[in-house]
């Protein structure tokens, strides 16, 4: 396995079954072998940098129904809320104070906040905070909704794909959402000019050693300048509530894969990482990643963003997680830093 390893650092590709055969066959060794490699990698490109992104979640109301999220629109015992305008403001000069220089505008789709609404949003944040950056994830919208936040001055869009397989992709969502859809958002996106990112669940319902390999060949396909990965984790209040999470150890390696096929890459340890294992992020960033997402959200709506159970930092004031991550970070080696943390591409 290691001789694949090998080729992939050096090609930054494999052929599918190639990729099969690496993730079936994985094992301590060879992963150890992976994130040595990816880490290589990864500090040649970025250093020993770990780029901060202030996380707003600024609504938890969503018009979608997929059958994995906890906010979806089925679940009535989901507690509903909605940031004014003045409070995304109020998180955006708290992380500002702290050195964050990018902002993550998350929510679900939300009819309330209108395409009016949001450049409105997204204008002020940049009157506010010209030398930041304005992350986008907010679903899918049609390319003139997207060309029109792009205007206002939004420079980034995650859009998961969840998963490329379109069999596997109904088995997660309900008739009306479809992959074909969920793929053109992303071409749009890069069309107009964002910065994008997609990313996929790992150990999702009815997901196969073959689904993850589509995921991959869409992603190097695609070229994205952000991929986000986490490990599916069950929510209570959702038709998957008995589902097994995914796992740790198949999320990471699979972090070492990416790093390697797309060596420039802005790649998170995720908030779920560090839900299923108490060092989770940083082990994401020992296996290749190099982006953390701290919560800005006001501590009274922490625990209604609630996408899966047992997420942590929901009571954590914004100051408290900024300086626990730098502890955290500082404490394997790397460091944060005060940046906009743009794709290489960019810088």
């Amino acid at each position: 396995m290691k001789q694949l390893v090998d080729k992939l650092h050096k090609t930054r590709n494999l052929s599918p079954e190639e990729y099969k055969e690496l993730i079936d066959n994985r094992n301590p060794e060879v992963a150890e072998y992976l994130f040595e490699k990816a880490r290589a990698v990864r500090v040649k490109n970025y250093g020993h940098d770990v780029y901060i992104r202030g996380l707003i979640e600024f609504t938890n109301y969503c018009r979608n129904d997929c059958y994995y999220c906890g906010i979806r629109r089925s679940n009535c015992c989901a507690d509903r809320y909605r940031l004014t305008k003045e409070q995304i403001l109020e998180c955006c000069e708290t992380g500002y104070n702290l050195g964050f220089r990018t902002f993550v505008l998350q929510g679900g789709e939300d009819r309330y906040f209108t395409d009016e609404k949001m450049v409105d949003i997204i204008r002020s944040i940049k009157a506010n905070y010209p030398d930041c950056a304005i992350t986008l994830s907010i679903g899918e919208k049609s390319y003139d909704s997207y060309k029109a936040f792009f205007d206002a001055g939004a420079d980034r869009y995650l859009l998961r794909h969840e998963t490329a397989n379109a069999e596997h992709y109904g088995r997660l969502h309900p008739e009306s959402l479809s992959l074909t859809n969920r793929k053109q958002c992303l071409h749009n996106l890069k069309a107009i000019g964002y910065q994008v990112g997609c990313g996929f669940m790992v150990g999702s319902p009815y997901q196969t050693t073959d689904c993850l390999v589509e995921d991959l060949m869409f992603i190097r396909e695609l070229n994205p300048h952000m991929v986000g990965i986490g490990p599916f984790i069950p929510h209570r209040q959702t038709p998957f509530a008995d589902k097994k999470a995914g796992t740790l150890e198949l999320t990471l390696f699979l972090l070492g894969i990416i790093r390697l096929m797309l060596p420039e890459v802005l790649l998170p340890a995720t908030t779920a990482l560090g839900t299923i294992h108490p060092k989770g992020r940083e082990l994401g960033i020992l296996a290749g990643a190099n982006v953390v997402m701290p919560n800005l959200s006001p501590t009274s709506v922490r625990k209604k963003y609630m996408l899966y159970d047992n997420k942590i930092c929901t009571g954590d004031e914004a100051a408290e997680c900024m300086n626990c991550m730098k502890r955290r970070m500082e404490s394997i080696g790397y460091h944060v830093t005060v940046s906009r943390g743009d794709h290489k591409s960019i810088q």
